[in-house]
């Protein structure tokens, strides 16, 4: 029973030693997170009161690089923005071309043909040209049909925009659509007008497949100064002034 007696209240309690170190364990970490939990005054600041003015500091920082960033942006975009208008512009000039050169190809593609086939209407010209009257009264229906071919290659040539340039005596030297032969001056014509058409030219369109070849007339050379007829009829000359 005395020994009953010396036993600690725990164990009295029937709590065994190891479950008392336990229990003091316990009660010393929850001391340590409560202090952890509760920090002291020194360790609530913060940075703003440690080190004034470093909040508008920083922002000023953060506020100058994200401008530098939107700078850096709106030169990529100003960029970009150049590129596609250059793209667009470069684009809208080759369908131009694409355009001119289909319409080109469309109204003058037979330029070559239709200066090859130039002789054959000059050569048809003149077969009928040369036909006199004996020709013309044995010879009729072969006559006939040369005519009717020279007929039949204009209406071609009509169809593909080959006009002939036949300009008429009298009318202006064109120098654009004319081409110059010979000058002779012409009783009653005016310079610069045409005289003769030796060769009927031709255009397509708008350009020149070959100029008419024409005599121009130039003007009339001026008559000599004719002497006085008294000293013409004397044969003497004329006394000087302030003769006696």
């Amino acid at each position: 029973m005395g020994n009953d007696a010396e036993k600690s209240p725990d164990t009295a309690a029937g709590m065994r030693p190891e479950d008392t170190a336990s229990g003091a364990a316990g009660d010393i970490a929850g001391d340590a997170e409560d202090t952890a939990a509760t920090p002291d005054r020194k360790s609530g600041l913060s940075a703003e009161d440690l080190v004034p003015g470093l909040g508008d500091a920083v922002a000023a920082e953060e506020l100058a690089a994200l401008e530098a960033r939107v700078t850096e942006l709106e030169a990529e975009r100003d960029e970009m923005k150049d590129r596609l208008m250059r793209a667009l512009a470069e684009a809208e000039n080759v369908r131009r071309r694409a355009e001119r050169d289909r319409r080109d190809a469309e109204t003058y593609g037979g330029t070559k043909l239709a200066r090859d086939l130039l002789s054959v209407h000059d050569n048809l010209a003149r077969a009928v040209a040369a036909a006199d009257e004996g020709l013309r009264e044995n010879h009729a229906s072969f006559l006939e049909g040369v005519e009717l071919t020279q007929r039949e290659l204009l209406n071609a040539f009509a169809k593909h925009k080959i006009q002939p340039v036949e300009p008429a005596k009298g009318d202006k030297f064109d120098p654009n659509r004319h081409q110059a032969m010979f000058e002779a001056p012409v009783p009653d014509a005016q310079p610069g007008t045409v005289i003769e058409v030796m060769q009927a030219g031709f255009i397509i369109a708008d350009r020149l497949l070959r100029p008419a070849l024409v005599g121009v007339a130039k003007a009339q050379p001026k008559p000599a100064a004719a002497a006085p007829a008294e000293s013409a009829a004397s044969g003497e000359e004329p006394p000087a002034e302030g003769s006696t």
